[in-house]
């Protein structure tokens, strides 16, 4: 199995890139993340490789970092999930994003890929929720991987939502501003305190 490709740019294109490796060309599948950050023609390039083979073919898909991959394997244990379905959600949210999207029960995020509908995304939302901890998203993920609101906190996500904000956006808020009031904070402090992060 392959799990790694270092060579040099050959061709990019929509939803792939050539990698030549010593000669030989790799079709590597990647997220349009993954395919945004790659360098110029000729330049070197380092992608993670998950390989999957299939009666009828093999195909790589290639990852910018660790989080992404971790991602693209847990999305596609999703049912009505495959590889193409998971590198779109890839393409649309970083893994941050994603995390926060899923602990938030965010469907209207989800549901921002192309081929996820609203009953996908709930599907995505909940089978995710209490696996999603396990990925290695580093320190910028901690704060995502805290316990899904509840009282007066899921109340002031909710009074967020209501006020204009994003799902994620107002839990992330709030989680922020529950750690740092305490979690027996009334729902008044966590809006305001809520506000006060979003207006960072």
């Amino acid at each position: 199995m392959i799990a790694m490709l270092a060579g040099i740019v050959d061709q990019a294109a929509a939803e792939s890139v050539v990698v030549d490796v010593n000669g030989v060309g790799y079709l590597v599948f990647a997220s349009a993340r993954t395919l945004a950050r790659l360098p110029a023609r000729g330049e070197p390039v380092r992608l993670l490789i998950e390989t999957h083979v299939r009666e009828d073919h093999i195909h790589l898909y290639g990852f910018a970092d660790e989080a992404e991959r971790g991602w693209f394997r847990l999305l596609t244990t999703v049912q009505g999930v495959g590889a193409k379905l998971a590198l779109a959600i890839l393409g649309v949210l970083a893994p941050e994003a994603l995390l926060t999207a899923i602990m938030a029960q965010d469907r209207v995020a989800l549901a921002r890929a192309d081929g996820v509908g609203p009953k996908l995304a709930q599907r995505i939302a909940n089978e995710l929720k209490d696996k999603a901890g396990g990925i290695a998203l580093g320190p910028a993920a901690a704060n995502a991987a805290t316990p899904a609101p509840a009282g007066a906190a899921a109340d002031a996500v909710s009074a967020l939502v209501n006020l204009g904000y994003t799902r994620s956006d107002a839990f992330s808020a709030v989680t922020q501003a529950t750690q740092r009031l305490g979690a027996e904070a009334k729902i008044d402090a966590l809006i305001r305190a809520g506000l006060k992060e979003l207006a960072r």
